[in-house]
């Protein structure tokens, strides 16, 4: 798969980080046009202040002598480098002092603040322009009501200002020119227009960059999955090691994997064993039939090879309900249901059960159960893994050289509770054959003279395996110790 941008645009990952990044660009422009707002807001109401600070300077002036005061006082203002806009005009417009040589059109028209910034232009800007364009040196005539003609259509300056009406009829303007503060203005919006810039770019980059390596994890994945479809199971999908969702969802995925490899290996152990194992059953029932209906035999004959057959079919019955359970079992479905087991109770009710059974076969069967103990698990599945394995134990351990003796024992060992069952027969003193005992139609027996079709113990284990819990085969010496160890929580 090509790692071109359409492709890369069709992943969720970069659809998010695009939506992201339209959502973080819009909220940068806002926040350049606020900014900008604001600090036009603040630099204007600062240079108002200012303004108000020298009206009341001049209006101060004026009631300490009167309109010769106050013309002097704004003449030698106007003077100071860099002074505020200082103008006095008659009752028609005329300018009588002040640094203003022109105005825009009807700004000392109306008292009170100007609505909006005026264009206005100094004492010898005008000449200084003319003197560079070629113009006459001669001074123009200023209109009535301060208005330069031959300014119109020229560059001046912005300012804002308040206009006066004095007792006399008479006209003041007090401003400020408004170049600083829209300066201050356009260098803000450049920055924070060059900010915005520079992490819109960076932005976009780690975009592209994040979801081209999104896309490639996405490519590896898929590689690995066609080639697991194809029919090696062994495959795993790629971990990185990085610890995100990518890696956690290989490792899930991973965990599927080699569940359903297991369940396949188990599968196809069931089918060989089948095929194996249940053959010279099959074969002994059919020969026995054969044999039975080959020559003249009494009905006491008939009576006893129909009995063998049922005998040997209801074993079979058995042994095919037994690997249904455990195939459901390691499934992980079960039409049965959990609730509070009482394994006290259960252990009692098996060795119960048993104490005939181990009585003819001339075991002692014993049973140690100190108290109540209550786990969430399915009773009968309990019960029939500890039949199953009291049943083994005594089965093996009639080949004792001394009295032949299985004890059942439950107690609580830290977080766990263990249901150890313990015989004193030959045991089974290889590490190896301990763990494929517990495999399906396996049977350490050689001469296979104890009836049984090896799978008690593969039972056990896949019921523990349901409970959350283990099976564990110990060596007892002599003897063999079958340790069933359930969690202290609920299991299931």
């Amino acid at each position: 798969m090509a790692l071109s941008l359409p492709a890369i645009m069709k992943t969720t990952a970069a659809r998010l980080s695009a939506l992201y990044l339209l959502l973080f660009a819009l909220c940068a422009v806002l926040l350049v046009l606020y900014m900008t707002s604001l600090s036009a807001r603040m630099l204007t109401a600062q240079t108002q202040e200012t303004i108000n600070d020298e009206v009341l300077g001049l209006a101060q002036a004026y009631q300490r002598g009167g309109l010769p005061v106050l013309v002097r006082v704004v003449e030698n203002r106007s003077r100071q480098p860099g002074a505020n806009l200082y103008l006095i005009a008659d009752a028609n417009g005329q300018i009588l002092t002040g640094n203003v040589q022109s105005l825009e059109p009807g700004v000392i028209e109306t008292e009170g603040w100007t609505t909006e910034p005026f264009s206005y232009q100094r004492f010898g800007e005008g000449e200084l322009d003319r003197l560079r364009s070629g113009a006459t040196d001669q001074p123009a005539p200023q209109t009535g009501d301060g208005s330069n003609p031959q300014s119109t259509g020229e560059k001046g300056h912005n300012a804002i200002a308040l206009v006066l009406r004095l007792p006399n009829q008479m006209i003041m303007l007090v401003g400020r020119d408004l170049g600083e503060p829209e300066r201050f203005r356009a260098v803000i919006s450049r920055a924070l227009t060059l900010a915005l810039g520079m992490m819109g770019l960076g932005g976009l980059l780690i975009w592209f960059f994040v979801g081209r390596a999104a896309l490639k994890r996405i490519d590896s994945v898929s590689d690995a999955s066609r080639r697991i479809m194809g029919g090696d199971l062994s495959g795993r999908l790629p971990v990185t090691g990085a610890g995100d969702e990518f890696d956690r969802l290989s490792e899930n995925l991973n965990a599927m994997l080699a569940r359903i490899a297991m369940l396949n290996e188990g599968l196809k152990q069931v089918s060989d064993n089948i095929a194996h194992d249940l053959k010279t059953p099959l074969t002994r029932l059919r020969n026995r039939a054969e044999a039975t209906l080959a020559g003249r035999h009494k009905t006491e004959d008939y009576r006893q090879a129909l009995e063998s057959t049922i005998a040997e079919s209801d074993q079979l019955i058995k042994t095919f309900n037994a690997i249904l359970m455990i195939s459901r079992l390691e499934a992980g479905y079960s039409s049965e249901q959990t609730g509070p087991v009482d394994l006290a109770a259960t252990v009692s009710d098996v060795v119960e059960l048993y104490e005939p059974v181990a009585e003819e076969a001339g075991v002692s069967l014993e049973a140690t159960v100190p108290e109540a103990f209550t786990i969430n698990g399915n009773r009968e599945l309990i019960g029939q893994a500890l039949s199953n394995i009291v049943d083994n134990a005594i089965k093996y351990s009639t080949d004792a050289a001394e009295a032949p003796k299985v004890r059942v024992a439950l107690e609580r060992a830290g977080s766990e509770l263990k249901l150890t069952v313990t015989d004193n027969g030959h045991g089974i003193p290889d590490d190896a054959d301990r763990a494929r005992a517990t495999e399906r139609f396996v049977r350490l027996e050689k001469s296979r003279s104890q009836p049984g079709s090896g799978l008690g113990l593969s039972l056990a284990k896949a019921i523990m395996t349901f409970h959350n819990g283990r099976l564990d085969l110990l060596p007892a010496n002599p003897g063999l110790s079958v340790v069933m160890s359930f969690p202290l929580r609920e299991t299931h």
